[in-house]
């Protein structure tokens, strides 16, 4: 079943494509991991609650921002209160003694391997600490070291302003104009994604200046999926380092990182891996470089080793693996909030994730381009193999954007407005229906004619 395009499951359903039997008639072959999730109400989100009836109110609402802040796993808040629990009743002691065997001292063990299976990792590649911005800053620490002949850094343009401004000051830190250090890759006039062949002719055309190339692996505005091992092989012959920001793409598309030969990557954990907001970030660091000590970083004692890092003699032995990288003692917090959404990811597979998320907006697609509206456009590629779950919207205008979002929000749909004028609906394929994205596309719809 999960191997068939929308089109041909469409088919087979003889129903008509916006008819909302189609909707449940899918929802009831391609089941999610919904009851997982705590689905909010649409009372709860609605920006004018008191204009719903009571049936309306009472509902679940229609969450497709997924791509922005995940839903809660039902899990969590027991997972949390459990380690509320430790404190209270053992306080320090919980590091080392943990009547929920998840001692503190190594509680980060207990979300590395599923990590791992999400990002195409080996085990010792994979740490679980800090946010995004700051583990970019602290991976460009070994990985950017520009020379008066190669100091240059490859990005998208508009890439996320994070990003954009952790590489601007980090030329600005080594002594480089940013201005000059950072070249930005465009897409062409008159198309919103960057083609691959553009990125590669700069590549091959600037190679030799470029120290850095650190794309985003799924575009935040555009929802464009690089292509990710193309674009590193084509770097490293050039002898270029290549780093990848993977918030928008953890999660949510399956990746190899280890086998495509990346140095390293950064994410954050509370979209597509719902560990909640300000969740914890996580980080690959490619095993050809562990234990390269002509790397020059940081270090803190919690990635030294653990057999020595109690002695408390200052004598500085590294941990094997990309745990080195640790600072300090993660918040346990927020691993446990990690770790219950990962519980439910363990339930599946990223390939399983795929198959569903490209019936959910291959779905989604067809609807919007059944409405033949004139007010809107899908900037995000038509090629689904070139992007992830979510699609871009672009209005005509930030009048229309803003009143179809508001008409939305009003009726319990929960998506998010990018400027300029653009709405991202992202159906995440763990916990989204069939019959959400119908629900949708029926509310905008309403609210582009009026």
């Amino acid at each position: 079943m999960s191997t068939r395009t929308i089109h041909q499951l469409i088919a087979e359903s003889n129903l008509p494509l916006g008819s909302f039997e189609l909707a449940e008639w899918l929802d009831s072959k391609l089941p999610s991991l919904r009851s997982d999730f705590c689905i909010p109400k649409v009372a709860t989100v609605s920006s004018n609650p008191q204009d719903l009836n009571d049936d309306v109110a009472l509902q679940e609402c229609v969450y497709l921002c997924g791509n922005s802040l995940g839903l809660q796993p039902l899990s969590t808040r027991k997972l949390i209160n459990e380690e509320l629990d430790v404190w209270q009743e053992s306080g320090v002691h919980g590091h080392f003694r943990h009547r929920f065997e998840r001692p503190w001292v190594s509680i980060d063990d207990h979300v590395i391997q599923e990590s791992c299976n999400i990002v195409g990792a080996e085990h010792n590649e994979v740490v679980i600490m800090n946010s995004l911005t700051a583990n970019l800053h602290f991976l460009m620490v070994p990985f950017y070291r520009p020379t008066s002949q190669r100091f240059k850094i490859l990005l998208e343009h508009h890439a996320f302003p994070s990003d954009h401004f952790a590489l601007e000051t980090q030329a600005a830190f080594h002594g480089y104009d940013p201005k000059k250090a950072l070249i930005q890759q465009h897409p062409r006039s008159g198309e919103f994604s960057i083609r691959t062949e553009d990125i590669l002719e700069t590549i091959e055309k600037h190679g030799d200046e470029i120290a850095l190339v650190l794309f985003s692996g799924l575009q935040y505005y555009t929802g464009q999926w690089f292509d990710m091992p193309t674009i590193t092989a084509a770097a490293k012959a050039k002898g270029c380092i290549v780093g990848w920001d993977l918030a928008h793409a953890v999660g949510n598309v399956p990746m190899q990182l280890h086998d495509w030969n990346i140095d390293f990557a950064c994410w954050c954990s509370y979209k597509y891996l719902n560990s909640g907001p300000g969740g914890i970030g996580g980080a690959f660091i490619h095993n050809k470089h562990i234990g390269n000590t002509d790397l020059k970083r940081f270090a803190g004692w919690w990635g030294s080793d653990p057999q020595t890092k109690f002695d408390m003699n200052n004598s500085y032995s590294p941990i094997m693996g990309a745990n080195s990288y640790r600072l300090s003692n993660p918040c346990v917090l927020a691993v446990v909030s990690l770790y219950a959404s990962l519980n439910v990811f363990a339930k599946t597979s990223m390939t399983e994730l795929r198959k569903k998320s490209l019936l959910l907006t291959g779905y989604l697609e067809m609807l919007l381009d059944d409405l033949q509206s004139p007010l809107l456009q899908i900037i995000t590629p038509r090629d689904s193999c070139q992007r992830g779950c979510q699609l871009s919207l672009l209005f005509t205008s930030s009048e229309v954007a803003q009143r179809v979002f508001c008409r939305l929000d009003e009726r319990g749909v929960v998506c998010d407005e990018r400027k300029p004028d653009v709405i991202r609906i992202a159906p995440t394929p763990l916990y989204n229906t069939f019959a959400d994205v119908h629900k949708f596309v029926n509310i905008m719809a309403s609210a582009l004619e009026q």
